[in-house]
């Protein structure tokens, strides 16, 4: 029985090794989703602003939310909750998808050798380029309500980068789990649903009374969704002490996770 390295080496190097395969596969999975569709690619840009219309209306239309005290912008209330959609978008796709990653490529676990390791990867990319492009999209609204965008705008892979390690450490446990235990795609959809609304998305950490709050930064998607906000429509430079701390546990996260992936995939076409 083939034995599959587990070190945080190989991590890296699986990847390395596999970039051409990677960068296919992601480039399919994205043009892929919109085959045959008149619009296209155009749906990526629709889509966030379609749900960005929908949720301003209802919180701050409808139930007259508003992000700053004082503060009556419907402008400002959108695109501080977009940002932070931006983040949960990213990771909720990935995280929803995970547990049937391997159950959707049977074949590769079968009939040839393939290098499994890299689907969740894979599945990541392809959410980050809509995430990409609906920070274009929110970049353009800002230029367009407000001025140029802020500098600090440039800091955004520093503060990406840390929850991308968080979101495939995560992938690769989900996805090895999923074979084993088909339920677990259904508790996904309920668990994400209620990070969702435990998130600052659609509201700041300071709105919460003080007993709350270390409660909310125990979700793992509040750091990003704070600093996110920050650099993007507030102007502020990262916490890089936050930063360096989140960055380090994420690493080691991912590592763990690609660990867990290695250990049980010799049990996939046992069970498929």
């Amino acid at each position: 029985m083939q034995n599959f390295s587990i070190s945080p080496v190989e991590m890296v190097a699986t990847l390395w090794r596999n970039r051409e395969l990677i960068k296919g596969f992601a480039k399919r999975e994205v043009l892929g989703r919109y085959r045959g569709s008149v619009l296209g690619l155009f749906w990526s840009f629709f889509n966030p602003l379609f749900m960005l219309a929908i949720y301003t209306f209802v919180f701050s239309v409808v139930f007259k939310a508003r992000w700053s005290v004082g503060s009556d912008s419907k402008t400002e209330f959108a695109l501080v909750l977009f940002a932070g959609l931006i983040v949960f978008n990213l990771f909720s796709e990935c995280i929803s998808r995970a547990p049937v990653l391997i159950l959707g490529n049977q074949n590769y676990v079968k009939k040839v050798v393939f290098p499994l390791e890299i689907l969740p990867v894979i599945a990541l990319l392809s959410s980050l380029f809509h995430a990409a492009v609906s920070v274009v999209v929110w970049l353009f609204a800002y230029l367009l309500f407000f001025d140029l965008p802020h500098a600090t705008v440039l800091y955004l892979p520093l503060v990406i980068l840390p929850f991308l390690f968080l979101i495939s450490g995560i992938s690769w446990m989900l996805a090895s789990i999923g074979v084993f235990l088909r339920d677990v795609a259904q508790v996904i959809g309920t668990i994400v649903t209620i990070l969702m609304f435990l998130s600052p998305i659609f509201y700041p950490v300071s709105a919460l009374p003080e007993k709350f709050r270390l409660w909310i930064y125990i979700n793992p998607i509040t750091v990003t969704i704070e600093q996110f906000r920050d650099i993007l429509y507030w102007g502020r430079g990262p916490d890089f002490a936050v930063l360096g701390v989140y960055l380090i546990g994420s690493a080691a996260f991912s590592w763990l996770g690609f660990a867990w992936f290695q250990k049980t995939r010799r049990g996939f076409a046992d069970v498929l």
